[in-house]
C-alpha cells in the first residue's frame, strides 16, 4: 500500500454511485448472486447490467466497477472478478492505493452480516474487513474527504474514523455522495439542484442556479464533472459552486467518475447501457473507452 503524496492527482478518481432512478437506488435485501458466479458479459460488453459505482486510478490505468454481482477489474477488454460476491450498493475510494471503502449486502460466499454496513479492503477489494454498523447500514451513498467518510444509509452521517458517527443536518436523500480525499468539500445530487458542504458532510447548503445533475465525481480537489438525467454533461472548476454545459453521453448512464486531465478539461468516464465510455476534452465528446 503506498501513500501518494500529489497535491495535484489523487490516486484513484472518486466514484459516483449509480442511481437507476434518481432516487437512492433500492436492490433487494438479499444477498447477491450464487457461491463463485461469474455473470456472463452483457450486451453493453459491461459484467452486469446493475451497476452501482466506477473508479478509475489515473495513476495505473485501473477501472473497477462495484456492481450488484461484485467488484470488477474492466481495465482489458475481458473483465475479471475481484474477491467475493457482494452487492456493492456503495463504493469509494481512499487516498491510499487499493484501498476502498464500500456497502451493501453480503452474497452467498459471504460470511458477513446483511447489511454489510461499511467495510474496508486495503488490497484492491480482494478481502474486505468489517469497520462499523453492521446488521445496521446499508450506505447506498458513500464517499471519503479529507477528514473522513460520508455516507447516507436513509440518514446522513459522519465519521473521522470509519468507526464512529456523527448525524449530519441534511434534510434531503442523496442520489449520489461525490467527495474528494484532498478537500473536505462534498456534493450530493437530489431531484432539486446540487447539495454542498464545505465541511466534510456535517452541514450542508443548496448550490444557487446549479443544474439537476443525476451524477457527479470529482476529478481533483477543485474540478468535478456531472451528468444529468438525460446524459447532458457539465463541468465546474470551483468545486461546485458554478457549472458549464459541456456536452452529452448518449445512452443510460448508471455510474461516472472523473480525473484530472489538462488545460481544466477533466477526463471523465460513465458506465452506460450501450458500454463504457469516456471523455478527455471535459466532456464534449465520447468515445468507447477501449479505444481512448
Amino acid at each position: 500500500m503506498t501513500l501518494h503524496s500529489s497535491p495535484r492527482r489523487p490516486v484513484a478518481a472518486v466514484v459516483a454511485a449509480s442511481a437507476l432512478l434518481f432516487t437512492v437506488s433500492a436492490c433487494s435485501q438479499g444477498t447477491a448472486g450464487a457461491p463463485g458466479a461469474s455473470p456472463s458479459t452483457t450486451s453493453s460488453g459491461l459484467p452486469s447490467s446493475h451497476v452501482h459505482g466506477l473508479s478509475v486510478n489515473s495513476e495505473t490505468g485501473q477501472i473497477l466497477l462495484a456492481a450488484h454481482e461484485g467488484l470488477f477489474d474492466i481495465s482489458k477488454n475481458t473483465s475479471v472478478k475481484i474477491g467475493a460476491t457482494n452487492d456493492l450498493m456503495g463504493f469509494t475510494a481512499a487516498m491510499d492505493e487499493g484501498v476502498f471503502y464500500a456497502s451493501g449486502h453480503p452474497g452467498k460466499d459471504s460470511t458477513m452480516p446483511n447489511p454489510l454496513g461499511l467495510v474496508k479492503s486495503t488490497d484492491g477489494g480482494k478481502t474486505w474487513e468489517q469497520v462499523s454498523r453492521q446488521g445496521e447500514s446499508d450506505f447506498h451513498a458513500l464517499t471519503t474527504t479529507k477528514t473522513g467518510i460520508v455516507g447516507f444509509d436513509g440518514t446522513m452521517r459522519t465519521s473521522t474514523d470509519g468507526k464512529t458517527w456523527k448525524t449530519a443536518a441534511a434534510g434531503f436523500a442523496p442520489a449520489v455522495l461525490a467527495g474528494n480525499p484532498y478537500s473536505d468539500t462534498v456534493l450530493a445530487t437530489t431531484p432539486e439542484g446540487v447539495q454542498r458542504s464545505a465541511d466534510a458532510g456535517n452541514t450542508w447548503t443548496l448550490v444557487p442556479a446549479a443544474p439537476v445533475i443525476q451524477f457527479v465525481a470529482f476529478a481533483s480537489a477543485a474540478e468535478a464533472a456531472g451528468v444529468a438525467p438525460d446524459g447532458t454533461v457539465y463541468t465546474s472548476a470551483d468545486a461546485g459552486l458554478s457549472w458549464k454545459n459541456t456536452g452529452k453521453i448518449n445512452g443510460s448512464v448508471q455510474a461516472v467518475a472523473a480525473s484530472e486531465g489538462s488545460k481544466g478539461s477533466p477526463w471523465i468516464w460513465a458506465a452506460t447501457t450501450a458500454g463504457l465510455v469516456v471523455s478527455t476534452d471535459g466532456g464534449a465528446t465520447f468515445r468507447p473507452a477501449d479505444a481512448a
